[in-house]
């Protein structure tokens, strides 16, 4: 039967990953609580949380959502980071914050949308544009060829209204430059 205690805390941690869109795994055993109170400050300041975890809560807690990839991340001491907007975004900050800061704190692996990434596919992750970019790149992809073919059909019309007004200021110079009887 499970305390008092440890059902409020798994029904935190329920609702922390009920709302994220990424679970990131990192080991803290060994890392001075400065380090760590340091990190949560940057991480709540990107919208993020971390927290100490036990690992049966926290199976039960991703068993309860369902979202039983989060299990896969559970080796030893854990401490997860939740990250609730844009999932690639959570883990650059996080991973940005732990390389400046040359923090100790090793990246297990991070579970988002169903899947399971582990440090080095992270890695590849985090060199990804952000979402808005993508979409920027996908929109100015797309865009692209109709702009060219308004550019071909517009490009006779133009063409022919230059021509046309060169000949309505060559008419009009004309009766100016006739001498007069």
């Amino acid at each position: 039967m499970p305390s008092a205690r440890n059902i409020k805390l798994q029904d935190q941690i329920t609702g922390k990953l009920s709302r994220s869109k990424v679970a990131i795994a990192t080991d803290f055993a060994g890392i001075p609580a400065a380090t760590l109170t340091d990190l949560r400050r940057h991480l709540r300041a990107n919208k993020m949380e971390y927290k100490v975890v036990k690992n049966t809560l926290l199976m039960r807690s991703a068993d309860q959502v369902g979202k039983p990839e989060v299990k896969q991340l559970l080796s030893g001491p854990t401490a997860i980071a939740f990250g609730y907007d844009d999932p690639i975004a959570a883990i650059k900050v996080i991973t940005d914050y732990l390389r400046t800061s040359r923090s100790p704190i090793n990246v297990r692996g991070a579970a988002m949308e169903g899947r399971v990434f582990r440090a080095d596919q992270l890695a590849m992750l985090v060199q990804l544009p952000s979402r808005q970019v993508l979409g920027g790149q996908l929109v100015g992809q797309l865009a692209s060829p109709i702009s060219r073919l308004v550019n071909v059909l517009n490009n006779p019309l133009a063409g022919l209204a230059i021509v046309l007004q060169q000949r309505v200021k060559q008419m009009e110079a004309a009766p100016a430059s006739q001498p007069s009887e």
